[in-house]
């Protein structure tokens, strides 16, 4: 669960709220960003999420006939990256807490004509309506920072794995490199909240989600919670320096 200093309390950004309120929160955050969640993701990376994305598919544990779950799946852009990996006999499932952010992404994917094998479950990753063993591979990207109880999360991944599968978690992370701290910071905290205003008219949603980065477990942390939740051979690997990486852990 995220940490703070005040008990019955959780972090939305550098703020402590009560724990019941976290989750409405960021619910409005991503209602109010939702038309706009790629513009989002591009004033963030600087458009390199797209990158970042394929290269996740590109390695996920996934074969033809495959079903999978990507939870925070909101737009879709990585169940469309998936579409070809699990083919025509595979099963993709997008699940997102948020509503508005799961009829974006299933009227985009619509548009781009991608309706078999889709379906559409708006869920809580803290309590998955799934049953156990039900699925090949899990993934979420940039979803878990945005998780009340990431342990839970984690821990409803693995329960629905089935033996061997695989989850995968792509987020914001550490940056390695100390010279280029200050400058992510200035571009986080200076640069992307007026961008969010200039684009979006929402500077205090960009401001949170650069906060949220700020406030999620860094590396060896992540991969120490995907340890205790029960997941084996929990690694991670660095992408552009640490500004995102890949976590990944299997189901014995």
């Amino acid at each position: 669960m995220d940490a703070s200093d005040k008990p019955g309390t959780t972090h939305f950004g550098f703020r402590d709220v009560p724990l019941a309120d976290k989750q409405k929160l960021v619910g409005e955050v991503f209602s109010s960003v939702a038309g706009k969640y790629d513009l989002m993701n591009d004033l963030m990376s600087l458009g390199i999420h797209r990158v970042w994305k394929r290269y996740f598919v590109g390695t996920a544990q996934v074969k033809k006939g495959d079903r999978v779950l990507d939870l925070a799946g909101g737009t879709g852009d990585i169940a469309a990256l998936l579409k070809d990996r699990v083919g025509e006999t595979g099963e993709l499932v997008l699940g997102d807490i948020n509503g508005t952010m799961l009829r974006v992404g299933r009227d985009r994917m619509t548009d781009r004509g991608n309706v078999r094998g889709f379906e559409y479950v708006q869920c809580n990753a803290e309590k998955l309506p799934f049953p156990d063993a039900s699925f090949d591979l899990v993934t979420i990207a940039f979803g878990l920072r945005n998780v009340t109880d990431k342990d839970a999360a984690l821990r409803e991944m693995l329960r629905v794995l089935k033996v061997g599968g695989q989850a995968r978690v792509l987020e914001f992370s550490e940056v390695k490199a100390e010279w280029f701290k200050p400058i992510y910071d200035f571009h986080s905290f200076n640069i992307l909240p007026k961008l969010g205003s200039l684009f979006a008219g929402d500077p205090g949603s960009y401001q949170y989600l650069a906060e949220s980065i700020r406030k999620h477990p860094p590396q060896d942390e992540l991969k120490a919670m995907m340890d205790a939740a029960g997941f084996a051979r929990a690694r991670y690997r660095n992408l552009s320096g640490g500004i995102v990486a890949i976590h990944d852990g299997w189901k014995a």
